[in-house]
C-alpha cells in the first residue's frame, strides 16, 4: 500500500512497491504568486503528467540523467527517490516576468545568451533570488555541484529550445530542479511542464503556459492541451 510522503502545490509524492522509487501524483490545483492565488483546473494534472512524461523521455534519449522511471497512469509517474537540492534554476532566453520587474526592462527581448538564475527553494521566504555565493554560504550545494547543474541546465535549454521551435513554440524561460540519487549522482528531478515554463506560439505570440492563470486570461486547460497535442506529433 502506497503511503503519502509529501504534498506540494501541484503534486503528491507516495511510496511505491519498489525500494528507492516514489510515485508522483499530479493534482489539478493551480497556484500563483507563492500560492496566494489558487484554483482547481479540471484535468490539469493529467495534462501535466503526460507533458512531463514526453519531455523526460525526450531528454533521456539525449543522455540527460533524470529521476523519471515510467508513466504508470494518467496522473502518476514512477521516479527514482532523490534528495532535492533546494535551489531552483531558472533559464531565461527572452525577457519576461520577474526579470522585467526587477530590472525595469520590457518583455520580449531576446537575450544574446541564456541567463541562468538561482532561487532558494523556500516557501516561507518566497523563494528569493540568490547568487552562487549564497548557495555556498548556506551549504546547499558545492561548487562542483553547481558547475554540473549549470552545464546540464544549459544543455537541457538547448534541447528544449530546439524541440519546441520545431513544434512552433518559443521557450522564453523555465525552471528546473535537481536532486541526488542513492548513488550520489545529480539528476534532473521534479517536472518540466507549462506550470514552470513560459511557452509562446511562434506565429501569434499566444500564451501556452501558467501565465494564462496568473493574468486571468482563462483557457489554461485548452492551452496545455495544445502543448500536449504538439508534443505528441514530435
Amino acid at each position: 500500500m502506497s503511503q503519502l510522503i509529501y504534498e506540494g502545490k501541484a503534486k503528491k509524492v507516495f511510496t511505491s512497491d519498489t525500494p528507492d522509487q516514489y510515485i508522483l501524483y499530479f493534482k489539478d490545483d493551480a497556484t500563483a504568486f507563492n500560492a496566494q492565488k489558487k484554483d482547481v483546473i479540471e484535468g490539469k494534472g493529467v495534462l501535466n503528467q503526460k507533458i512531463a512524461t514526453q519531455i523526460f523521455q525526450y531528454l533521456i534519449k539525449h543522455q540527460i540523467p533524470t529521476h523519471f522511471v515510467a508513466s504508470i497512469s494518467d496522473r502518476e509517474m514512477k521516479v527514482d527517490a532523490v534528495q532535492i537540492i533546494p535551489v531552483e534554476v531558472i533559464i531565461r532566453n527572452i525577457t519576461a516576468g520577474s526579470l522585467c520587474k526587477r530590472l525595469g526592462i520590457k518583455e520580449g527581448i531576446t537575450l544574446k545568451e541564456p541567463l541562468v538564475e538561482f532561487c532558494y527553494k523556500n516557501d516561507a521566504l518566497g523563494d528569493p533570488l540568490m547568487i552562487e555565493e549564497h548557495i555556498y554560504i548556506l551549504e546547499l550545494a558545492t561548487k562542483e555541484d553547481i558547475a554540473l547543474i549549470k552545464k546540464q541546465s544549459l544543455r537541457i535549454n538547448e534541447l528544449l529550445q530546439k524541440m519546441f521551435l520545431e513544434l512552433g513554440i518559443v521557450l522564453a524561460d523555465f525552471k528546473l530542479e535537481f536532486g541526488k540519487n542513492k548513488k550520489g549522482e545529480i539528476v534532473l528531478a521534479d517536472e518540466i511542464t507549462p506550470d514552470g515554463c513560459r511557452l509562446w506560439d511562434k506565429e501569434t505570440g499566444k500564451i501556452l503556459d501558467k501565465d494564462r492563470f496568473r493574468k486571468d486570461l482563462g483557457g489554461l486547460a485548452e492551452a496545455y492541451t495544445e502543448v500536449l497535442e504538439r508534443l505528441s506529433k514530435f
